[in-house]
């Protein structure tokens, strides 16, 4: 088995039929159904099965596609810092849920540590890959939250993964609708009064666990829901549909995305505890402490 075999599995797994996986790869068709049988032969298992309409992969095939992101992934990090003809430059990552203060404090480390050369990444994803992203180190610090609902569920997936969480914040439940909407004047509402109107949620892409939601009362039975992935498309959603979404109350004045926006703060109480995560045992960047630095000011627990 070998980095190429493996990168085959996951195009091929992300295409269509093995002719488009092979030409994204530009390879012959014949010659990656050989090294995809030659992996199978030695691992002792089916990952595809393959009909006249198509391939699938099977369900030890859906095992091993698992293993083999991490696999790639961690193999594209060494690639990047070892191999890559763009050497000597400075490197940080971090992954984070959607929070502009994790934006803004990433920023702040630029601006304040501006080193001569450097590749930085910022990652806004969805929880699990937050999680995935500080276990396996491609990023050194995530942002990450929980409600009560999901608290149980997130601090074992902490243990398991080995990551040290460190609270920040407790924020209260709070919806954000555009500020045209009939409600926008309200100071306070309940969520069935909104019942009418869809709900915007992040997708998660992740229905075998709710509770990886990232945002508060995760096992509500919402009438109208519409699932995003993107926050420019959500907010053109809300204002479009008159439709509005769940969050911490937090919006920055000065991001343009968020502008048009209003919180209004829900009868219903499903607090937030916001922190960062952080590999146990790994020494951090000189970027990585500053960046926790940052996060401390907002620190209020």
């Amino acid at each position: 088995m070998n980095i190429t075999q493996i990168k085959y599995v996951l195009e091929i797994a992300a295409s269509s039929s093995m002719r488009e996986a092979a030409t994204r790869l530009y390879v012959s068709q014949p010659a990656l159904s050989a090294s995809i049988r030659e992996l199978e032969d030695e691992l002792g298992i089916l990952i595809f099965d393959r009909t006249n309409k198509g391939i699938s992969l099977t369900d030890e095939g859906r095992e091993f596609l698992v293993y083999a992101k991490k696999a790639v992934g961690q193999y594209e990090i060494l690639e990047d810092r070892y191999l890559s003809r763009d050497g000597g430059k400075e490197r940080f990552s971090v992954s984070t849920q959607h929070y502009n203060f994790a934006i803004k404090a990433f920023t702040d480390v630029i601006k304040k540590n501006y080193p001569d050369k450097f590749v930085f990444s910022i990652h806004e994803t969805k929880t699990k890959e937050v999680l995935e992203d500080v276990r396996t180190l491609k990023s050194e610090v995530g942002i990450i939250s929980f409600s009560r609902a999901s608290e149980d569920v997130i601090r074992k997936l902490f243990k398991s993964y080995q990551l040290e969480f460190v609270p920040l914040m407790r924020r209260e439940t709070y919806i954000y609708v555009w500020k045209d909407h009939e409600f926008a004047g309200r100071k306070e509402i309940s969520i069935e009064e909104l019942s009418n109107y869809p709900c915007i949620t992040f997708d998660q892409s992740d229905d075998s666990n709710l509770y990886l939601n990232e945002e508060a009362l995760a096992d509500y039975d919402f009438k109208k829901m519409i699932k995003s992935d993107d926050r420019a498309t959500t907010m053109e959603i809300i204002a479009t549909l008159h439709g509005y979404s769940i969050g911490s109350g937090m919006l920055a004045d000065d991001d343009a995305i968020l502008k048009g926006m209003v919180s209004i703060k829900l009868k219903e109480e499903d607090p937030l505890i916001i922190g960062y995560i952080t590999r146990n045992g790994s020494a951090m960047s000189v970027y990585a402490k500053a960046y926790v630095e940052e996060l401390l000011k907002y620190k209020e627990l």
